[in-house]
């Protein structure tokens, strides 16, 4: 193959650095743990109305102090990059998504979970993620709850559903 020939079947970092930072959580006590701080945290923050809908919805049920941020799920995968690597959020998202078609494939459902990254600067939350191995130079950029779909069969839902954004223009 000539040097500028694509050699890989897929990459999950640019430039193949491989510089996420995976965290496996199935103990429940420290899944409960990471529930309270996050509910805190969010029931802490100001609502105002040009929040994004979904970090206002985290903001609302968090303050009824029923917000289970990761769904009940029994495994939540965290993962973290370099804050000031320029491409933490791309790699982090690739690697997820590669986890949510793997989940897929093994007829578990899986759900993108962004509100870790939502509080990257709440001091508790840092310390506690820190107690687990997070870095000082790290922040979490996107979780992955994996699971037993909430349906009947306990498949995930492979139904396609309607779309209503993402434009796309051919040119």
């Amino acid at each position: 193959m000539g040097k500028h020939e694509y050699t890989r079947s897929y990459q999950d970092s640019s430039q193949h650095a491989q510089g996420n930072h995976f965290f496996v959580i199935s103990d429940a006590s420290v899944i409960a743990k990471l529930k309270e701080l996050v509910q805190s945290a969010f029931a802490a923050m100001e609502l105002r109305e040009d929040l994004y809908k979904s970090l206002k919805n985290s903001i609302t049920l968090s303050r009824k102090g029923n917000y289970s941020f990761c769904y009940n799920a029994p495994v939540l995968i965290v993962v973290a990059c370099q804050k000031e690597y320029g491409n933490n959020m791309a790699d982090v998202a690739c690697a997820v998504e590669n986890m949510m078609l793997a989940a897929n494939e093994l007829d578990l459902g899986s759900c993108y979970i962004n509100q870790l990254k939502w509080l990257n600067e709440d001091p508790t939350l840092q310390e506690y993620l820190r107690s687990l191995g997070l870095k000082e130079s790290e922040r979490v950029y996107a979780s992955v709850a994996i699971g037993y779909a909430d349906t009947e069969s306990g498949l995930p839902n492979r139904a396609e559903t309607p779309r209503t954004g993402n434009e796309v223009v051919f040119v």
